[in-house]
């Protein structure tokens, strides 16, 4: 439940993890693009007010996982009136039936996990029909499963390539913003930090969770349970950090030489 006391919490949270990808940022090599992170800050299971307070401490991108909680939350009346330059990512599995109810989110920025052809062209039709031929294109990643985990949504990363094409010269109400991985869980730290949450490595988009919010309640869910302490890594967060090659690296990866009209 949402307490007053919490919001200097999430105030300084927010500020805390800005600060460590600030830092983890500066430690990349020289060579990669000089694309600042972008902090997502995922509030699924947390009441507007946080979200609100987010906000207020600066913060402009928020995810959400699930297309009927990111519908109630983007239209809530307390959102809608404080926070009008909210910049909503959807980050969980879409499926092709809730497409229509995504696109009519109120401030929706980016779809991050387009993991089909067919997805991607029920997408831009349904943006072409809904927004209108000469609206804005709607920015979209692709999800790539690379860690190859059954449970995990994804195209295989040798399908990668031709899905992007597919986007960049078949959907012409998207705009693709670059490719979106989710690190592996269970890695045997023993061995070191989990090199999946390493943002050095050239993430330009960072989803960071329970941290800023504090640890998710399911209600009536034996999910409903503490979350395991973040582990001591440079990287923001050690739950669900995404990783996003930018459009520019993208380009640049082997093989991957498309053109957009």
């Amino acid at each position: 439940m949402w307490k007053v006391a919490m919001s200097e919490e999430v105030g300084k949270a927010v500020q805390s993890v800005l600060e460590r990808v600030k830092q983890a940022a500066a430690r990349r090599p020289k060579t990669l693009p000089a694309v600042p992170p972008r902090l997502v800050a995922v509030s699924k299971t947390k009441p507007p007010e946080m979200i609100v307070e987010a906000y207020r401490q600066g913060q402009r991108n928020f995810g959400e996982n699930y297309v009927n909680e990111l519908v109630d939350k983007a239209s809530d009346p307390l959102i809608l009136e404080s926070c009008p330059e909210i910049k909503w990512h959807f980050i969980g599995h879409l499926q092709k039936n809730n497409v229509n109810k995504l696109l009519g989110v109120p401030n929706l920025f980016l779809v991050e996990t387009i993991d089909s052809a067919k997805l991607a062209d029920k997408v831009n039709s349904s943006w072409q029909r809904l927004r209108g031929a000469g609206s804005q294109r709607l920015k979209v990643m692709v999800q790539v499963n690379t860690s190859g985990e059954q449970n995990k949504h994804g195209l295989p990363p040798e399908d990668t390539v031709n899905t992007v094409k597919h986007i960049v010269s078949q959907c012409s109400a998207l705009h693709f913003s670059g490719l979106m991985t989710i690190g592996r869980y269970g890695y045997d730290l023993t061995l070191g930090p989990n090199p999946d949450f390493q943002i050095e490595v050239g993430a330009t988009n960072v989803r960071v969770g329970s941290i800023i919010f504090g640890n998710r309640e399911y209600p009536n869910s034996a999910l409903n349970t503490p979350n395991p302490s973040p582990l001591p890594s440079p990287a923001p967060s050690p739950e669900k950090t995404a990783k996003t090659v930018s459009e520019e690296a993208a380009k640049k990866m082997h093989h991957l030489t498309v053109s957009e009209h």
